[in-house]
Formats: structure tokens, C-alpha cells, sequence
């Protein structure tokens, strides 16, 4: 889930359109995030939480380099989206000087190759053997990130013979559904939490040599100084926190015909409000 380089620097700072003031100033927060199914959720359920404290959000999808950037130059204000220990690894070391994480917003967390339930095999060392019955591929998704580059190096370690197929979350989950209502075997590059593990009956494969690492938790990280020039958005954020439960569950509703991630996020804060109350005490 990380892209390789830092180069996408120039990118953020276009994308986001706005100076490093604007990010600071009194009632606005900019919300850098990932378009990843899980990012979305927390996202919005932030963004929601801020605007019923008066806040103006501006919400900004960047890949994860250019997230990771404008948090550290300051263009964003916040965001939800950072995997660590080992997903997240590179850009928290290059850029851990410049930046405050906040800590986990989400325990638990997982990423991996996982195969639909009907299919026989259950470990990476299975697959050698069974190359041929997936395609000699694993459907993957945008080109570059963390967990395209553990599954790189999960081929090597393994010495199997797949090639990984770049594509994005949407084409991941579009090949997976059409070979699951097929019957059909598939590797697909997964991570929790992840709504086609509430959709469908799926696996991780067995990774014997940690090439995937263990549990990681999806993290909050702020701006430098955003503790002292908005207080009441720093404490939120530190307090920010979904269970696998809570994230997974608004995921799926966001998968149902015509779903609006922003409704979801609002209906999730109102049904949720002692929860949403206790991020600002």
C-alpha cells in the first residue's frame, strides 16, 4: 500500500490546491486520505465528527506517498491511513522527523494473499505446486503499494512462478467476485479490514517465512504544530478510534447499491454518539 518513491511530492501539493496556511487555519482541516475501502470509512467518519464541531473539512484522495508528503509539508492536516509497522515502513522512516503520529485509530489490522474458502490449498507453500490452477497469476491492486511490494517479495522467497497483476482496489475485488460466482480458484492481494471478508468466504494464506509480517494497525498521524495552533482537532484525532467491527461493518453498507460514503459515515456518527463523544474529552 506504499508507493516506491517520493517523487509524487509535486502531485500532492497540485492536488491538494491549497498553501500550507490555508491547512492551518481556524475552523479548516484538511483530510489527506487513501481511496482504499477502509480509508473511506474512517475518513468520512472523521470528517463528519469535525463538521459537527463547526469544522469546514476539505477531504483530498492522494496515493500514499503523496499523503504521507503533504502531512510532513504540512498541506494537509491530518489523516487515518498510516499502516505500520511494516506497510507504512519506508515513508514513517523517511519522513518521522516531520510528522506526529498519534498512534493506532484501528488494532488488528492484516494485510496478506488470501483465496476464496472453496479452494484447496491454505498455504504460500501450497502454491507452488498449484501454480497452474490460479493462472500462474495474483490479481493485485494500484501499482507500487506496500503491499505490492510484500507480495514481490513473497514470490521471491517462495520461488513461485506467478506474476502479479497491477490494477486497483475495484478491479481486485471486480476480478474476485466474477471467479467466487464462478466457482473459479483466484489469489487475490487482501488485507483487513476489508468488506469481501463480510462479503464472501475467504482465507489468508499461511505465510511461514513472515514475508507479510504479523498484525499492524492502521494509524492517525497530524501535522507538527497542530497540537498547539488547534488544540480541539489535535485531541479528536489522538482520540480517534473503530474497531475491525465498526469499519467493516460501514464498509459493506458502502458496497450496497446507490450507498453514499459521506450518508454512511453521517448514519455510523449518529447511531454511534457516546463513542464519537468520548474523541473530544
Amino acid at each position: 500500500m506504499m508507493k516506491s518513491g517520493f517523487r509524487a511530492l509535486g502531485v500532492a501539493a497540485l492536488m491538494l490546491g491549497v498553501a500550507s496556511v490555508s491547512a492551518q487555519a481556524a475552523g479548516s482541516f484538511t483530510l489527506a486520505y487513501v481511496e482504499w475501502s477502509d480509508a473511506i470509512v474512517a475518513s468520512n467518519i472523521l470528517k463528519t465528527t469535525l463538521e459537527d464541531k463547526g469544522y469546514t473539512v476539505k477531504m483530498v484522495p492522494l496515493s500514499a506517498a503523496a499523503m504521507w508528503q503533504a502531512i510532513a509539508t504540512k498541506e494537509a492536516d491530518g489523516m487515518v491511513a498510516a499502516w505500520l509497522p511494516a506497510t507504512h515502513a519506508a515513508y514513517y522512516a523517511k519522513l518521522k522527523d516531520k510528522v506526529d503520529l498519534l498512534g493506532p485509530n484501528v488494532e488488528g489490522a492484516k494485510i496478506g494473499w488470501a483465496v476464496p474458502d472453496y479452494v484447496a490449498i491454505n498455504s504460500m507453500d501450497d502454491l507452488k505446486a498449484h501454480s497452474k490452477d490460479f493462472g500462474d497469476k495474483v490479481i493485485g491492486i494500484d501499482p507500487g503499494a506496500g503491499l505490492m511490494k510484500a507480495s514481490e517479495k513473497a514470490i521471491t522467497e517462495y520461488g513461485l512462478p506467478e506474476k502479479l497483476v497491477e490494477g486497483s482496489d475495484a478491479s481486485m475485488v471486480g476480478a474476485l467476485k466474477d471467479a467466487y460466482s464462478r466457482k473459479e480458484p483466484i489469489v487475490v492481494t487482501a488485507w483487513t479490514p476489508h468488506w469481501l471478508f463480510a462479503t464472501w468466504k475467504m482465507k489468508y494464506l499461511s505465510d511461514p517465512k513472515k514475508v507479510f509480517g504479523g498484525d499492524e494497525s492502521v494509524n492517525t498521524v497530524a501535522r507538527q504544530g497542530l497540537d498547539k495552533d488547534d488544540p480541539e482537532a489535535y485531541k479528536i484525532l489522538k482520540n480517534f478510534k473503530l474497531s475491525l467491527d465498526d469499519e467493516q461493518a460501514v464498509m459493506v453498507e458502502n458496497e450496497k447499491p446507490g450507498a453514499d460514503p459521506v450518508k454512511t459515515a453521517k448514519n455510523w456518527v449518529e447511531t454511534h454518539k457516546d463513542k464519537v463523544a468520548a474523541w473530544s474529552k
